[in-house]
């Protein structure tokens, strides 16, 4: 379904924003897409620190743009007064603008002749800094605190707490977790996490981890209780 955000620019417009990501990743759907682009050019620059969700997610998307680009084509969203995001999704970078400008100046170039060492040379030096700038991003944190509720009073909660926490990845720390009566005898799990935001996407891990099998054996449902700059 369509997103419609109104005058980004101003602090009601990006209290929108920030009240609309608390509980998502990206604009829409589990991955980043034309939808992120789109919103993400309409922002004049980097939001301010305060909008905690708008910040995280501002910095996500421009890693990401930095070293993959991003091609997905999203559900669709408007920003007043801005146009939907089309090439710009993978824009191109300062080598291939270098690159572009002399195939200009230079008809007589040889596109199918082999790379010479030079050329070598840059490409592994693109790539070393791609590396580096990658690793460089671990920088904002969050916290993150779920409810993750089994199928019934029969499943075994120790087993659901050992699924979940089996659950690793880079930029993934899991923390405190306690048992809260629900009723009828169910008990649900609350377990705390700490993210690095350029490297764990929340809504991927409770899509692609925590209710797939084998945990979906003891998960139900997981839910977003609260996400919280660090």
């Amino acid at each position: 379904m369509a997103v419609t955000f109104n005058d980004l620019g101003s602090a009601a417009g990006l209290k929108k924003l920030d009240e609309y990501l608390l509980t998502r990743s990206y604009i829409s759907g589990y991955q980043a897409s034309k939808d992120d682009i789109t919103v993400y050019t309409a922002l004049s620059g980097a939001p301010p620190s305060s909008y905690l969700n708008v910040s995280r997610w501002y910095k996500h998307i421009n890693a990401l743009l930095r070293i993959s680009g991003v091609s997905e084509e999203g559900c669709g969203v408007t920003v007043e007064g801005f146009a939907p995001a089309e090439a710009v999704a993978t824009p191109p970078t300062a080598d291939s603008k270098a690159a572009a400008a002399e195939d200009d100046d230079d008809d007589d170039v040889d596109l199918f002749g082999e790379e010479t060492e030079e050329e070598k040379k840059a490409a592994e030096e693109r790539a070393a800094a791609i590396k580096a700038s990658s690793k460089k991003k671990e920088s904002g944190k969050s916290s993150v605190l779920l409810d993750i509720k089994p199928w019934d009073d029969e499943t075994d909660m120790k087993k659901l707490e050992e699924a979940v926490r089996s659950v690793q990845m880079e930029g993934l720390l899991w923390g405190a977790s306690k048992l809260v009566p629900v009723g009828y005898g169910i008990k649900k799990l609350q377990i705390m996490m700490t993210i690095v935001d350029d490297l764990v996407s929340v809504d991927t891990l409770i899509e692609e981890h925590l209710t797939v099998e084998p945990i979906n054996e003891y998960v139900q449902s997981c839910d977003i209780v609260a996400f919280n700059k660090i």
